[in-house]
């Protein structure tokens, strides 16, 4: 594994001590997302910028079976989960994974094109931990990921 230590470019000692470098924050490769998503133009943008962010990531199409799905990935930190999908929306899918003793915990949090204040109010009835709205923008969804993963919610159309 490469050194990741951060070389004496990456920082100033002229800087406030509690900055912290982009550049020299420890990497997230120990953890798991698993994106439920049929369309697979946002997947591909999705995995591209949790993979930019050091953040490993499972794939599934649809809702249908994804608790079988999960049960075969040894650890997972967050669910992406989008609503409208073939097969098994969204809200059935959590509704299972929430069943699951496994997974009853695990973050789940809605990203959708239907982004308007009754979709998010119903996520937040259908206990999805957070919602993302689409058209996702690459300039803050690493910071919303950063703060789910920190615990802290995350409700943004």
């Amino acid at each position: 594994m490469p050194d990741q230590t951060p070389t004496s470019d990456s920082t100033s000692s002229h800087m406030d001590p509690g900055f912290t470098n982009p550049i020299s924050e420890p990497r997230r490769q120990d953890i798991t997302v698993l994106i439920v998503e049929d369309n697979v133009s946002n997947f591909v943008l999705i995995a591209r910028m949790l993979s930019f962010m050091g953040i490993h990531c499972e794939w599934k199409t649809s809702g249908y079976e994804v608790l079988e799905y999960a049960d075969t990935i040894s650890h997972i930190d967050l669910i992406l989960m989008d609503i409208r999908l073939p097969y098994e929306d969204g809200y059935a899918a959590l509704k299972k994974l929430r069943s699951s003793p496994s997974f009853n915990d695990t973050l789940v949090v809605a990203v959708t094109a239907e982004a308007s204040q009754e979709s998010m109010n119903r996520a937040r009835q259908a206990k999805f931990d957070g919602f993302i709205g689409k058209p996702l923008d690459p300039d803050i969804f690493p910071d919303q990921i950063h703060r789910i993963l920190d615990g802290e919610p995350v409700w943004d159309l």
